[in-house]
């Protein structure tokens, strides 16, 4: 009876205990763990990127329908005229330094300091030693005096 009793207990273990091993068929495979982590990882955000101011812009709020004002942004340089006789006349008003944006901020705002050499021999040339230009909502705008009377001119780009 002893020689029956040793393997009676041991299938009596095993069928009490069962295998060993886990049972895998629940668990997340590898894939899902992976996929799990990377949905709960922040996403980076995307860069910054500063307008680009470079090219023509046209007066958007002129109150004559035959002259209104211009502007043309290229490297370092900003160069504001006035148009008139529908565009047969173009006076220079400004010629300034113009600093880049370098981020996304707005308003943008840059102090301009004037190119004497290119304005000084312009009969409609502001004398202006520096002047204040402002980028916003995709306009430009600087102030313009005339005779007393100060006016923002603003501007779209072409």
């Amino acid at each position: 009876m002893n020689r029956l009793l040793g393997p009676l207990a041991l299938a009596t273990v095993l069928a009490l205990t069962g295998c060993s091993a886990a049972d895998v068929s629940n668990a997340p495979t590898e894939a899902a763990v992976d996929s799990t982590q990377a949905a709960s990882v922040t996403p980076t955000p995307e860069p910054v990127t500063a307008p680009d101011l470079a090219g023509a812009w046209k007066q958007n709020n002129s109150a004559s329908d035959d002259g209104w004002m211009t502007a043309t942004i290229s490297g370092g340089t900003v160069t504001a005229n006035f148009v008139t006789d529908s565009g047969d006349t173009t006076s220079l008003f400004w010629v300034g330094t113009f600093t880049a944006p370098t981020d996304d901020t707005s308003p943008y705002t840059w102090t301009s300091t004037r190119d004497t050499a290119a304005t000084d021999t312009a009969l409609l040339a502001s004398t202006d030693a520096t002047k204040e230009f402002t980028y916003e909502d995709d306009e430009l705008s600087f102030p313009v005096s005339i005779a007393g009377s100060t006016t923002i001119v603003r501007l779209s780009k072409e």
